[in-house]
């Protein structure tokens, strides 16, 4: 029975991952865009849309890494 719960838990940690990864990318493309550039030359800082991906992608990532691999 602790298989099972072991099983589920690493495919919801590889699912996060995959989501963090895809999020990170979204900004990264994000961040490349006319709109961002322009915020970014005005205001000396990524717009919040840019910066709330980066966020959310780094805490999917850690804790779908953390599911996927702990014991």
């Amino acid at each position: 029975m602790a298989k099972n719960s072991n099983t589920g838990m690493q495919i919801i940690g590889l699912v996060l991952l995959v989501a963090g990864a895809g999020l990170a990318y979204w900004g990264y493309q994000l961040s490349g865009s006319l709109t961002s550039q322009f915020t970014e030359a005005v205001s000396g800082s990524m717009p919040d849309e840019v910066m709330y991906r980066y966020i959310g992608g780094a805490v999917c990532g850690v804790v779908g890494f953390f599911l996927l691999f702990k014991k």
